[in-house]
């Protein structure tokens, strides 16, 4: 446990050196300010307005770049340390693997869902000190699923990072994973649907199935109950799962999901070929 904390501490202190978490920091921080600069607080649409609103653009924009950035600079965690010889120095050590390779995880996801939290918890504060009624409900499920994406994306980047050679093909397989769970979106499925004549369960079950479509219709139905934006597939989805359970189902699959990747780049990395 000891070594899993120093491993820890190390890789935080590692990431708040490093240019990208200065920029990381700045792009969600600079979001939401600049959210609140252009008054979309004051703005209503759909009967949304003042942080509630925020939240709902804030969700979304965290949802197309939260898992490239995470992505990034995850996948060069073990794949950089083995192009620079950090393992041979790294068997020296009183550490175990297992140490070191949870422990950067874990170091790994208090430098990316930090800066991510604070951001919004402090344009809920702003927000209550302004007078805006703080919606707590959708702030704390929000906060879930924002952390269950970051942990999904982590594990998928570690084992990116496990199953690369170098940095550079970790970082390409990394984009090539990021492009094709965007693309696997609404507006391709319906397309393969009408083109193909594809059953919808399918279609629906091939959504659920990408993380990044759940976590959108997961922060949909916590504002939009019915899913009337999704269309027809609402009814697939409610069905099936219910608005609670699918609520559930949108903070659980995620971390699921990473945690798999993660065990997975666990297994490989330990097996593998360390120098």
């Amino acid at each position: 446990m000891m070594g899993l904390l120093q491993s820890a501490r190390l890789d935080i202190a590692e990431s708040l050196r490093a240019r990208w978490f200065l920029i990381y920091a700045l792009v969600f921080g600079g979001v939401l300010v600049l959210l609140l600069v252009t008054g979309l607080t004051e703005s209503r649409v759909m009967g949304f307005t003042g942080l509630s609103r925020l939240l709902i653009v804030y969700i979304q924009v965290c949802m197309a770049i939260l898992p490239v950035f995470i992505l990034i600079t995850t996948v060069r965690s073990v794949a950089g340390d083995r192009e620079a010889g950090v393992f041979e120095y790294l068997l020296s050590l009183p550490v175990g693997l297992g140490a070191w390779y949870w422990g950067k995880i874990t170091g790994r996801f208090v430098a990316v869902f930090v800066p991510v939290f604070a951001a919004v918890a402090l344009a809920m504060a702003w927000g209550a000190i302004a007078g805006y009624a703080v919606p707590w409900q959708a702030f704390g499920f929000n906060v879930l699923l924002l952390f269950s994406l970051s942990w999904c994306f982590l594990g998928i980047g570690m084992l990116i990072s496990s199953l690369a050679r170098s940095p550079d093909v970790a970082q390409g397989t990394a984009f090539v994973v990021w492009l094709t769970l965007l693309l696997f979106l609404d507006l391709v499925l319906i397309g393969i649907m009408v083109r193909e004549q594809a059953p919808p369960e399918l279609v629906v079950g091939i959504a659920l199935a990408n993380p990044m479509q759940v976590f959108r219709t997961a922060s949909m139905a916590l504002f939009d109950p019915e899913l009337v934006l999704m269309g027809p597939a609402a009814f697939v989805i409610l069905d099936a799962f219910g608005r609670a359970g699918y609520l559930v189902y949108g903070v659980l699959y995620p971390i699921f999901v990473g945690t798999l990747c993660a065990a997975g780049g666990f297994l490989l990395f330990r097996r593998g070929d360390l120098p």
